[in-house]
């Protein structure tokens, strides 16, 4: 049993998946408090919802990609249970999570898309740095930039982990949405010359910035 806030199909809007058709499950709760949190609404918001009738329901949906998000998704202890039962049943899974909880039980057939906070977060005190020994080259980094300070604390994380060893991990720098000029994120990058992929909120282009379900 989980406690769900949504079960919806659209378009995958992050990561290098964006751009295809996902189903997204998206669980309750959160153990923080991101400044520029656009999912506040799956704090408390859900119902208790048996795995069972989460694979019945994706399974209407005749699409191969799901992602498990939230809120925070590993905050509940059956969501590995439930990537393991989704990836069974022949599914494409990628984990969400806002790196602040332990991945190491997450069935590593999952791309395990991990967060790292930066300052403007309000949040980055909660980074649970242990998850960089445990991500593989299935996995993704995600830094979320704000402003200057939070790209210069990215490059410098870059710079100190054994993340620089691992040149095909793929590490995605996205821009808080009507915060920051994305020609300027893009060219801090290029001066830089920072092997990162910049990605947009494709989701937020399409159908806004507080379309909720999509």
């Amino acid at each position: 049993m989980l406690k769900v806030n949504e079960i919806f199909y659209s378009i995958q809007g992050e990561s290098t998946f964006a751009g295809f058709p996902c189903i997204f499950i998206r669980l309750t709760g959160c153990n923080l408090r991101c400044r520029y949190c656009d999912t506040k609404y799956a704090y408390e918001e859900g119902d208790d919802i048996p795995v069972g009738r989460i694979l019945a329901t994706v399974k209407k949906f005749a699409c191969g990609l799901i992602e498990v998000t939230g809120g925070e998704p590993l905050i509940q202890n059956e969501t590995p249970d439930l990537i393991s039962a989704l990836i069974k049943n022949g599914y494409t899974v990628l984990l969400e999570t806002n790196g602040s909880q332990d991945i190491s039980s997450v069935d590593k057939r999952c791309t395990r898309i991990v967060d790292i906070k930066c300052p403007s977060s309000g949040m980055d005190n909660n980074n649970y740095w242990k998850n960089l020994d445990y991500i593989t080259l299935n996995d993704q980094l995600k830094f979320v930039i704000a402003n200057r300070q939070d790209y210069l604390y990215a490059k410098k994380v870059l710079d100190k982990s054994d993340i620089k060893r691992r040149k095909k991990l793929i590490i995605n720098f996205s821009p808080v949405f009507n915060e920051i000029v994305l020609k300027d994120l893009a060219g801090w990058i290029l001066a830089d010359n920072l092997p990162v992929r910049l990605q947009i909120q494709l989701h937020k282009y399409i159908w806004g910035e507080h379309t909720k379900g999509v």
